[in-house]
């Protein structure tokens, strides 16, 4: 099954930038694009806004608006639109479910505070069984350009992050971008090595080259796949999440894998996705670990 490439619309500057990448995406893929806005009724004292038609009409009106937007610049880009009645989590997680992936924009304030996340963002990106992109406002076709990577994080055994390895890979062919693939390692304590890891440490040559060796496995299969994209292999002592805020700059997207973790009080995302997406400047996907 085909699935289209969805934007969460809210009327925000931040989801009609969403919806703009997301419909390059989509042409760049040669895949439909679907526009979702949530909406749930809100009384009002004044008369004519007590009615749900009413209410309805205006976020039909506006959302349409948005998309001729869109079907101006791509005018033989398949959309659809939906405005479902119901809880904005709810109708997120169920539109991500038929989806190659979401696309949402990301309130910030200023390139300190970086991303804004509310906790309807939180909640999506920590429930959702698809890829979640997070597009800042003020982003621009521009940043696409030739030159700039998309840039993803690579951790454990090879299988660990073949999820978010996949949708780098794909990205970058649709776009002609290069990957770099960022391994951040760190020196655990001495007495966290056991017999077995000191016997793989010396077949390696040492820490770094056993790391790199990791790296280089991880990528092979993507490599082979992939022949025609451009890899830069990255690694770099340090926290993996400071790691990829290094070389933010050079991303057209940054990639991220999570695994969400449960809390009494719900899902919540993993730190290094978290780091990236309150910090980084461009868009950043973060792919669900199967």
């Amino acid at each position: 099954m085909t699935r289209p490439i969805t934007a969460g619309v809210d009327g925000t500057e931040e989801s009609i930038a969403a919806l703009h990448w997301a419909a390059r995406e989509a042409v760049r893929r040669g895949l439909a694009l679907r526009v979702v806005q949530a909406w749930r009724f809100q009384p009002h004292e004044a008369i004519d806004a007590a009615d749900p038609d009413t209410q309805a009409g205006w976020v039909r009106d506006a959302l349409a608006e948005a998309v001729r937007s869109v079907t101006a610049r791509h005018p033989d880009l398949d959309v659809a639109v939906d405005v479902v009645a119901g809880e904005t989590v709810d109708t997120l997680l169920e539109a991500a479910a038929q989806a190659e992936m979401l696309v949402l924009g990301s309130r910030g304030h200023g390139p300190v505070v970086g991303f804004l996340l509310g906790s309807v963002g939180q909640q999506v990106i920590a429930e959702a069984t698809r890829p979640v992109v997070l597009v800042r406002a003020g982003d621009q076709p521009a940043a696409e350009a030739a030159g700039r990577e998309v840039v993803v994080g690579q951790q454990g055994q090879p299988d660990d992050s073949a999820d978010t390895l996949r949708f780098a890979f794909e990205t970058a062919a649709a776009r002609g971008a290069t990957v770099r693939a960022v391994r951040a390692w760190t020196l655990p304590p001495v007495f966290a090595y056991s017999p077995g890891s000191m016997h793989l440490l010396d077949e390696a040559g040492g820490l770094e080259p056993f790391e790199a060796k990791a790296l280089a496995a991880a990528l092979r299969p993507w490599r082979e796949r992939f022949p025609d994209v451009p890899v830069i292999e990255h690694l770099e002592i340090g926290s993996a999440g400071q790691v990829l805020l290094s070389v933010a700059g050079r991303a057209q997207l940054m990639v991220v894998g999570r695994r969400a973790h449960r809390t009494a009080v719900g899902a919540r995302i993993g730190s290094v996705a978290h780091g990236v997406l309150h910090h980084a400047d461009c868009p950043v996907a973060v792919v669900p670990h199967a």
